[in-house]
């Protein structure tokens, strides 16, 4: 089948793991390439033979050869590019957070959807619906392993930003879309919802534990940082189900990212300490009966048929087989924008509640995503 033209936008996340991983893609080519100083996207160009070098989005949607676009700037750019890319009926492939509130990505979900305008696919790069621990996690929770649910806990605790020497910029700003809510937290919302239901009602606390940072651009001064670095949740699943969350990018030797679930039937729980990758290492325990826990061996038929030293590249593949085969059929399939909707919807509750101190109930998210009230 023909090979469909892309074009990545966003040169720090999207080098490292959209590049390679389309390049390595059967079916896509990379025509061009954006950043916004033009001799650092030709130079890029060259390096991978890329024919095209942009430093704005029109100019990348005017290509003929594009007909989908990848973007991968911070969030703060997500909503205008998007939403260029849309208009110009080219299919769109999104990093999380979507935007930076939930009517921006509402937004962009309608002009996907619009009869007006030409189809275009639009698809979420939620990473860990396409990993293989975490496929066999949803696999084993459809059958019941675990009875009803009692008790939902998730922590992803790692030290990314730990060192208060790391230069200030857009990710310490709150109004940039920075912060762990954001990069972490999107994902969790998103895999909450494929693997446990909606939310009813919530409660969150966002904490900046390191308040400063050096400037890099003034000097080395500090500024201040306004953006969260851990977050702790309290969710209400529908049926009642709790589930505790507590996201950090400041823990050194933090335990990773472990999701554990307690039923009447049995136990199951998902876990790395990986500090240097967020996918290698998941492994999966079970138990039931009150048995000891065991390891559970992943199938071959759901594990990569190659992985690479970044681990992010083979779970966005997976994502590229459901944007090129969404493509194909001519509607989007999930994860779309419907869920990237509704990963930012829970990101805006959670700051009402972390403002106002209290629960937040959870619209009914069909009428948010039509514009009524619950």
């Amino acid at each position: 089948m023909s090979k469909i033209g892309v074009a990545v936008v966003g040169t720090g996340f999207g080098q490292k793991v959209h590049l390679p991983g389309f390049q390595t893609h059967h079916r896509t080519e990379v025509v061009a390439v954006y950043h916004r100083n033009l001799d650092k996207a030709q130079a890029i160009a060259t390096a991978h033979n890329i024919p095209y070098a942009c430093n704005s989005i029109a100019d990348i949607v005017a290509i003929p050869e594009v007909a989908g676009v990848s973007i991968s700037t911070p969030p703060f750019l997500h909503f205008e590019m998007a939403k260029t890319v849309l208009e110009a009926g080219k299919h769109l492939l999104l990093e999380k957070p979507t935007a930076l509130t939930a009517n921006e990505a509402r937004e962009l979900y309608r002009l996907a959807n619009s009869e007006s305008q030409t189809k275009s696919i639009a698809t979420m790069d939620f990473e860990f619906r396409f990993i293989p621990a975490w496929q066999m996690l949803a696999e084993l929770l459809a059958t019941g392993y675990v009875g009803e649910k009692r008790l939902i806990k998730i922590d992803w605790l790692v030290p990314g930003r730990a060192d208060a020497t790391r230069p200030w910029n857009w990710y310490a700003q709150k109004e940039q879309g920075g912060g762990v809510l954001g990069a972490t937290g999107s994902h969790v919302f998103d895999y909450i919802s494929w693997l446990f239901g909606p939310v009813q009602r919530l409660s969150g606390q966002l904490i900046t534990g390191i308040a400063a940072r050096p400037d890099p651009n003034d000097s080395g001064n500090l500024k201040p940082v306004d953006a969260d670095d851990s977050c702790t949740l309290m969710l209400e699943l529908t049926g009642g189900t709790p589930c505790q969350v507590c996201l950090s990018s400041v823990t050194y030797q933090g335990r990773g990212h472990w999701v554990e679930i307690y039923g009447s039937k049995g136990t199951l729980v998902l876990g790395s300490d990986n500090q240097q990758d967020y996918v290698h290492g998941f492994r999966l325990w079970g138990s039931q009966a009150g048995e000891p826990l065991a390891e559970i061996k992943i199938p071959q038929r759901l594990e990569f048929p190659q992985v690479y030293p970044d681990g992010r590249i083979a779970p966005f593949i997976r994502v590229v087989d459901r944007w090129v085969e969404a493509i194909d059929a001519g509607k989007s399939l999930i994860p779309s924008l419907k869920e990237g909707v509704y990963s930012q919807l829970l990101m805006d509750l959670t700051q009402e509640s972390n403002a106002t101190g209290t629960w937040v109930d959870v619209p009914n998210f069909d009428k948010f995503l039509g514009g009524q009230s619950n």
